[in-house]
């Protein structure tokens, strides 16, 4: 493949990818929106966002694994194409349906959970190792211009026109995708004739719904007494158990839904420590506006803190380019080192009441934080996985990452929020649980020094 289709190639999977993470943004603005269409309240409104993070946790390995079995091509036209369907779904819901809405939400959640891995598969099978890392790096930058434009380009529509077009602004996008996918991208195929692993996709479905379902019931105001209610602790302990089974259902699987092997060496463990490590931070960042406000009463209000999330998003839309030149260059070590300890010293400089009650400070933190996660929610952790899984299995590698993260994610919403609630909230609260966050960084500093070299790399590349 010459280096003209290569771009044409990178194109369609930047606005796939494009189209799933500016779905997750641009939905924020209109919550208020579709709270008053269908009257609801603000427990029933959160499963707008619990029924796409369900749906996606399930689709990932579910189309990782087709996409490995039948080829890239065919599952990632079916992915965009249920994306877009959930979409229209959710545009013409009647107004007294609102479980139509978490239909929709569902089935955009089920497409965009393989839209990303199977795109960086699509690069690992396109591109040469020394390219893997711009492009890798290229797809990794979506997501901060994904949240630094969504929120406006949200704002927008809905000062003109109704929210339903916020979801029909999908449909013309995923036609282009669909269209010009078919003509330019590449066919694999891994055609399988052994049986499909319904026991282990069930298995792990089952598992991964009761761990999000679980995790998000918690109310971090009341964590420790909410842990024994019906709504968290069967869906925790059904999840624990699953971890236990899982692996020894997929070992007696003749083809299973995700190979051990894939975590079998030192190198795949690392990298989906760090995703997870990654899927923590990020949402950490959620917290910003609050920590904000405690911090600097006199000059920041609940309308202004939310400008405050700007420079960790910039710095990743910056810095995940970056990161995937850097790799070409020097090597995933290097550059997930450098990630990690950015993350560390973000994080501690958030934990400081000195620096966060100074604007500046505060401002330079964001940026410290946000190149930090350029480096691990983007191209290097992917690129790791890329090397160590061989052709046949990249999708499903791209899918273990992307599952690490939203544990990490899951796990950060409920970590963070307890610490803050259980020592009041505030500077104190939240100011822990960044500190919490920052020595977890500090581990991840530790266990990337296990990682191999731009030589090891070059060497072992599939």
């Amino acid at each position: 493949m010459d280096d003209k289709t290569r771009n044409r190639v990178l194109l369609v999977l930047f606005l796939g990818v494009l189209m799933g993470a500016l779905d997750i943004a641009i939905v924020s603005p209109a919550l208020p929106s579709i709270q008053k269409y269908f009257g609801i309240g603000d427990r029933l409104l959160t499963w707008t966002f619990t029924i796409y993070v369900l749906f996606n946790l399930i689709g990932t390995p579910l189309m990782a694994k087709l996409s490995d079995r039948v080829g890239r091509r065919s599952i990632y036209i079916l992915d965009v194409i249920i994306f877009a369907i959930g979409s229209m779904v959710v545009a013409i819901t009647p107004q007294s349906m609102f479980g139509i809405l978490l239909f929709g939400r569902s089935l955009q959640g089920l497409g965009a959970g393989g839209i990303f891995p199977v795109a960086s598969a699509v690069i690992g099978d396109s591109f040469p190792a020394e390219k893997r890392g711009s492009a890798l790096g290229l797809i990794g930058a979506v997501f901060g211009l994904a949240f630094l434009v969504g929120p406006i380009l949200g704002g927008i529509i809905l000062t003109f026109t109704s929210w339903q077009w916020l979801f029909i602004i999908n449909l013309p996008i995923a036609i282009v995708v669909i269209l010009i996918g078919l003509k330019i991208l590449p066919a694999t195929h891994f055609q399988s004739r052994l049986a499909f692993d319904w026991a282990g996709m069930l298995s792990l479905g089952i598992l991964l719904a009761c761990l999000a379902y679980g995790l998000n019931q918690i109310d971090t105001q009341n964590f420790f007494s909410s842990l024994f209610s019906l709504d968290v602790w069967p869906f925790l302990v059904v999840s624990i158990l699953l971890m236990l089974i899982f692996p020894a259902i997929e070992r007696k699987a003749i083809d299973p839904v995700l190979h051990l092997r894939l975590l079998s060496n030192r190198q795949s463990i690392l990298a989906s420590a760090l995703a997870a490590g990654a899927g923590l931070g990020e949402v950490g960042m959620v917290f910003i506006p609050a920590l904000a406000i405690a911090s600097m009463p006199t000059i920041i209000n609940k309308h202004t803190a939310s400008y405050l999330l700007m420079p960790v998003v910039l710095a990743m839309a910056v810095g995940s380019p970056l990161a995937g030149r850097f790799l070409d260059k020097l090597g995933s070590k290097v550059v997930v080192l450098a990630g990690v300890i950015f993350l560390a010293i973000g994080m501690i400089m958030f934990s400081n009441s000195a620096i966060t009650s100074v604007l500046g400070l505060f401002i330079l933190s964001g940026v410290v934080i946000g190149f930090g996660l350029s480096a691990l929610l983007g191209a290097p952790v992917r690129y790791i996985m890329l090397n160590e899984a061989p052709a046949s299995d990249r999708t499903a590698a791209q899918g273990v990452i992307t599952l690490f993260t939203s544990i990490g994610q899951l796990m950060s919403s409920a970590l963070v929020g307890a610490v803050a609630a259980s020592l009041g909230g505030g500077m104190k609260g939240y100011g822990a649980a960044y500190l919490i966050i920052g020595v977890i960084a500090v581990v991840l500093v530790i266990l990337s020094l296990g990682l191999k070299n731009r030589n090891e790399e070059l060497s072992t590349s599939h």
